[in-house]
């Protein structure tokens, strides 16, 4: 394995204390809604609606919990120059008042409802009072004549914005450009929250044993994540045996065998801030077999590893990858996500998108401040296993820095015979 330097990134503890910098959650707030307003106003768009719970923790640093996530029911305005304006459920806008006193009050933060996703028929006149509220907005800030850029939308109320005579664009595009460069609090929140990680997978690894479930690997990694300050666990992959091989992208109840290859993927957020990080490990024993495999999966994530250069493009990282049928897919779309890279951040899957799919026609320069995932797998040859290795990695002047610390020099076997 190529040696790379982990990141200097400081990860303290996730407490606020008087006596060490660590993350300045103002600076934070400040630098999303700036990266906002500069594309902007590099833009035709004279405000931004949002409806994505990604874009509206990036924009307003709202959060009421992910039972909220991606319902359609929240939404954010940013304009030029105002903003951030929240619309919320019900008692949650009343709650942002007194939580940020310094950034809402009561025409900032509001409460609103479009109709549940149709659960309350667009008859009761939601869709269209929200409409007019939205106008308002705009007219007062001056940009009621402008486009406005629209991130999702349930198809109703993009149909009611239209009607209204609205110029609805695509918003979504430039939010990825605003949120692709990370300032020193995202970098120090998305290294915390590998640092939980690293934690669990040391769990994992002491845990892993024959008759112990998939699904049981999935309750400790939930409990220990929120035991260490996580707010919110996305989704624990837990795939082991002949699940392996190919990816199912879901864990099962399936029970831990002898000899089993087993790999994880870990993702959840904190203070809004993502991880996606998988491990691979034999159970009881290795075979040539997962040797093989685990050691061709370290050695795709080394040369792509290599190829993190601020000014290099994603196409040559995407390049050293194998092709689809190198590795037993039909092509690249029935391959996606297997040799894969991603922007991380406030959503798992940010900009810059690597993979043999896109980024070799449509490369995207690689720039400081990016923190990006890159993802391997190698079916192996006994066609039931397979290994999967993921590293998250900061961009800097300097070259690529690790935050991803859980060893995966070589494959590691859990309980050893």
């Amino acid at each position: 394995m190529a040696e790379f330097p982990v990141a200097t990134t400081p990860s303290p503890g996730t407490m606020a204390v008087d006596w060490e910098e660590r993350v300045d959650f103002d600076r934070l707030r400040e630098y999303r809604l700036a990266r906002v307003r500069e594309q902007l106003a590099q833009s035709d768009l004279g405000a931004l609606l949002l409806f994505e719970t990604s874009n509206i923790r990036y924009t307003t640093s709202t959060n009421i919990g992910y039972w909220g996530f991606n319902k359609t029911e929240r939404y954010a305005l940013v304009t030029r120059t105002g903003g951030p304006y929240i619309w919320d459920f019900g008692s949650a806008a009343k709650a942002h008042r007194l939580q940020l006193p310094s950034i809402y009050d009561h025409d900032n933060s509001r409460a609103g409802n479009l109709g549940l996703q149709g659960a309350i028929a667009p008859t009761s006149g939601l869709p269209e009072r929200a409409v007019q509220e939205l106008l308002g907005v705009l007219h007062d800030e001056g940009v009621a004549g402008m486009p406005i850029g629209v991130d999702v939308a349930e198809a109703m109320f993009f149909l009611q914005l239209q009607a209204a005579g609205l110029d609805v664009r695509d918003g979504q595009a430039l939010m990825m450009l605003a949120r692709e460069v990370k300032n020193q609090d995202e970098i120090m929140l998305l290294t915390q929250a590998c640092a939980m990680v690293d934690g669990v997978y040391q769990d994992i690894y002491e845990a892993l044993k024959p008759g112990v479930r998939e699904s049981d690997i999935v309750a400790l990694a939930h409990a220990r994540l929120f035991e260490m300050g996580s707010e919110f666990v996305e989704a624990i992959n837990s795939i082991a045996g002949e699940r392996c091989s190919p990816h199912p992208h879901v864990f099962s109840d399936r029970l831990i065998r002898p000899g089993d290859q087993a790999y994880f993927d870990i993702i959840h957020a904190f203070n809004g801030y993502r991880t996606c990080y998988y491990r691979t490990f034999a159970v009881g024993r290795a075979s040539q077999a997962h040797r093989d495999a685990f050691k061709q999966s370290r050695e795709w994530m080394d040369a792509a590893i290599e190829m993190v250069k601020v000014g290099n493009t994603t196409d040559q990282i995407a390049r050293v990858w194998p092709e689809a049928h190198e590795f037993g897919f039909e092509d690249e779309m029935d391959a996606f996500g297997l040799q894969f890279g991603h922007g991380v951040g406030v959503g798992l899957h940010e900009r810059p998108i690597i993979s043999r799919l896109n980024s070799l026609d449509d490369p995207v320069e690689i720039k400081e401040g990016m923190v990006f995932a890159l993802e391997t797998y190698a079916p192996a040859s006994d066609g039931r296993s397979a290994a999967r290795i993921e590293e998250e990695i900061v961009v800097t002047a300097d070259g690529p820095k690790i935050i991803t610390l859980f060893p995966c020099e070589e494959l590691m076997v859990a309980n050893e015979y």
